[in-house]
């Protein structure tokens, strides 16, 4: 029987749930802070015990704060041309 890694388990957590953050409007700072927390549990829990879940909570982490820094990239970058758009038609 496989013994339970709590750090493996809130890794995982705060992966999928950074990853439903990325589709709120304004979660995606929170989204990217629950994934670098992930990462780092992630990190601890695949030291101590190398199991499957502590892999899957790492990669999901890894991938949701891509996917974060990429959406907000994207809504800044967004902004940032609407406020120019605006400012070209005085």
């Amino acid at each position: 029987m496989e013994q339970k890694n709590g750090k493996a388990v809130a890794s995982l957590v705060l992966g999928i749930i950074s990853l439903v953050l990325m589709f709120i409007p304004y979660g995606g700072w929170v989204g990217l802070i629950l994934g670098i927390v992930g990462i780092i549990l992630g990190i601890s829990a695949k030291k101590e015990a190398p199991s499957g879940m502590a892999t899957a909570g790492l990669v999901l982490s890894i991938i949701a704060v891509a996917l974060c820094a990429i959406s907000l990239i994207a809504c800044v970058a967004c902004v940032g041309c609407i406020g120019t758009a605006g400012m070209l038609s005085y």
